[in-house]
């Protein structure tokens, strides 16, 4: 059966003081940016092609938190500010600012209704669109808020990403996939598939980068795995998901033929975490399977 797990305080530490980056982005189109430009002293302003190029702003964790892949594509100019810079804006430009955040796609945006407790502490940071209300996260408000305040929303925010839950640690489990078995990481980056490959290189290290498709197949090939005709799974294979293009979109690592050491995405909110093969059906069905198996198990 299906069970829920929790972060461990020290990793809700890590989460609440990382979640919110040191510098805040804010997002604008060509037609918005007009309006602010006698705003912008104390801000850097960065053209938006510019932006997606600069080494700084491409850290997995300024990624993750204002989620670049769901920016509009009108973004123009994007303006990079200390903690604060936002608060010393007129009330109405800042609610102006605001609007265009949600309009835009920008990360660190949470609609009201999706805390569960007291909210009262956000109200100078929401606004609403139609008939919606959002909060706006930023460094100086977080910084405000209590840590309670902090817990209880960082854990509503999570578990928007995933459901935490998870099966209970098969007995067949390599020893070196239980310290981190139904666990969560303290910072971003790890993905399903630096998962899928310290489970099979044993390298503790791998498990905290973020690897991408084509680094992953080539360390698949060096430790001689290969792609094998559909046939019950065994531990130890690798199933990938692919889309139209080949290109996966996930992996995981087969334990027993029925259960997977997974992990669903890059974010610190998504756990290493025991599934059945049924939910990476549910999760990845519409994509294309591919099973690969180490050369010494292939009959």
């Amino acid at each position: 059966m299906k069970r829920k797990i929790q972060p461990s305080p020290d990793t809700m530490k890590e989460w609440i003081k990382t979640y919110i980056p040191d510098k805040d982005l804010f997002f604008l189109t060509e037609t918005n940016f007009a309006s602010f430009t006698e705003h912008v002293r104390g801000a850097l302003v960065i053209p938006h092609e510019e932006f997606k190029n600069h080494s700084s702003y491409k850290q997995v964790q300024l990624a993750n938190s204002y989620e670049y892949w769901n920016l509009s594509k009108d973004v123009a100019y994007v303006f990079v500010t200390p903690p604060g810079w936002v608060n010393h804006l007129p009330a109405e430009k800042k609610i102006e600012l605001f609007h265009i955040q949600v309009a835009v796609g920008r990360g660190l945006i949470h609609p009201i209704s999706n805390f569960s407790g007291d909210t009262s502490s956000l109200h100078n940071n929401v606004v609403e669109m139609k008939g919606e209300k959002y909060a706006v996260f930023h460094k100086a408000m977080w910084e405000e808020l209590s840590y309670r305040c902090k817990k209880e929303l960082i854990t509503d925010i999570a578990q928007d990403w995933e459901e935490w839950t998870c099966y209970d640690v098969p007995t067949l489990t390599p020893p070196h996939l239980l310290p981190f078995a139904n666990t969560f990481p303290s910072r971003a980056g790890s993905n399903c598939l630096s998962a899928t490959l310290f489970a099979i290189t044993q390298q503790e290290w791998i498990v905290h980068e973020w690897v991408h498709p084509q680094t992953f197949l080539q360390r698949l090939e060096l430790e001689d795995y290969h792609v094998i005709p559909d046939q019950d799974l065994i531990a130890g294979d690798v199933v990938t998901w692919e889309n139209e293009d080949g290109i996966i979109q996930h992996a995981s690592y087969c334990i027993d033929g029925q259960f997977f050491f997974n992990k669903r995405g890059q974010t610190f909110f998504n756990a290493w975490s025991i599934v059945h093969l049924d939910d990476l059906r549910e999760d990845w069905g519409h994509y294309h399977t591919k099973t690969f198996r180490k050369a010494e198990s292939i009959q």
